[in-house]
């Protein structure tokens, strides 16, 4: 990525009286790149995504486009186009009216506008659908109008403000490969707000990841799913589980200490300062392998947990398991059906274990960006 990104956000911060909603934001998007910010609620994803289109002013920091400070701008001076969660589209417009709106407050001649129009509609499949009103819509078809209106204008970045969550699931899955398909050969550059973590894997070149008003992570879906910097962003991006455990540095290894279901085993710190004391460590429900107690595991490295299963169940294409394992409570997928009662020994991968210093026991350290944690029984 270059010094000089083509939207730029240095220092933003924003307060409601006084309450922080914001702090210390810098970050640098490319042209033509999909970001996602991603988050749960209040964490502040939206109003940054409003800072950005002019809806609000930051209380420190400045926003630039290609090199353009736009902080004090008005939000039609932007080049931006925003989509909204609920799509505003005018319900005594056609379709055809809804997306010429911004056209038309522009100036923009008639017979420009008639030709942008059809465009939009043929490009978002909505031909045939002009004089229908929002009313007489599907709401993946209304969510199409909405795109439209915003691409009309031909904006130099489409912010899109959670546009997909009012679908019901099956037609989100095939909205957002459409949109991110058509971000993609329009060469925008497309800012998301979600709070759906699988949205957001799929749909983003970048990810970031916002926690109480700050950035908490950013990176490529695969560097925050696998290499998650913090215990806040591996919870967040599927690593629920959660054991406290303790161990101590010992040359380049931190020695987990045997506990109530577990043995002693060695980490490789590689970059990691993990300090001696309690750690917390996480793993996803997925991840984990169940074996029944006294088989075999085999060579593979990682951390293994004994515990007994309480309960079972079956999401699709596994079955999910309740497992305690001492005075915690984990669940851990299989490809069969253990039950509740049988004595099984969880093991983790090396890969998929997270490790990070307990808040009282020092700083929560990044699992190493070149290497993900190597754990070996």
């Amino acid at each position: 990525m270059s010094a000089q990104g083509f939207l730029e956000l240095r220092g933003i911060a924003s307060r409601y009286g006084t309450n922080q909603v914001l702090s210390d934001i810098d970050l640098s998007i490319e042209k033509g790149e999909f970001v996602a910010l991603l988050g749960s609620s209040g964490c502040g994803k939206t109003t940054l995504l409003r800072l950005i289109a002019g809806f609000m002013a930051p209380s420190a920091g400045d926003v630039s486009v290609s090199s353009r400070d736009v902080t004090r701008l008005a939000p039609d001076k932007r080049g931006m186009a925003l989509v909204f969660q609920s799509y505003a589209l005018w319900p005594h417009m056609t379709v055809s009216q809804n997306i010429a709106y911004g056209l038309k407050l522009r100036g923009v001649p008639r017979a420009e506008i008639a030709a942008r129009v059809s465009a939009m509609q043929q490009l978002l499949g909505l031909d045939g659908l002009g004089d229908r009103k929002p009313a007489a819509l599907s709401g993946g078809q209304r969510q199409r109008v909405a795109l439209g209106r915003a691409l009309a204008i031909d904006p130099e970045i489409l912010l899109l403000d959670e546009p997909l969550s009012n679908l019901d699931a099956r037609i989100r899955l095939t909205v957002r490969h459409e949109l991110r398909a058509l971000q993609k050969r329009l060469g925008i550059t497309a800012i998301h707000v979600t709070h759906d973590r699988e949205e957001a894997m799929v749909m983003a070149d970048r990810i970031v990841i916002l926690d109480k008003g700050r950035i908490a992570q950013q990176g490529t879906p695969e560097e925050v799913y696998n290499r998650p910097a913090s215990a806040f962003v591996a919870a967040f991006m599927g690593a629920e589980n959660l054991l406290h455990l303790s161990g101590r540095t010992e040359g380049d290894d931190f020695v987990l200490a045997a506990g109530a279901a577990n043995d002693e085993c060695r980490v490789p710190l590689g970059a990691r300062l993990l300090a001696s004391g309690e750690v917390d460590a996480r793993f996803r429900p997925e991840a984990a392998r169940l074996f029944a107690a006294g088989d075999a595991i085999g060579a593979a490295g990682g951390a293994v947990f004994s515990g007994q299963v309480l309960s079972v169940s079956y999401p699709g294409g596994h079955w999910r398991h309740v497992v305690r394992l001492g005075d915690t409570e984990i669940m851990a997928d299989a490809d069969r059906a253990f039950q509740p009662g049988d004595a099984v020994n969880v093991h983790v991968p090396a890969h998929a274990l997270f490790l990070f210093n307990a808040p009282a026991s020092g700083p929560a350290t990044p699992i190493s960006r070149a290497e993900p944690a190597k754990v070996t029984a």
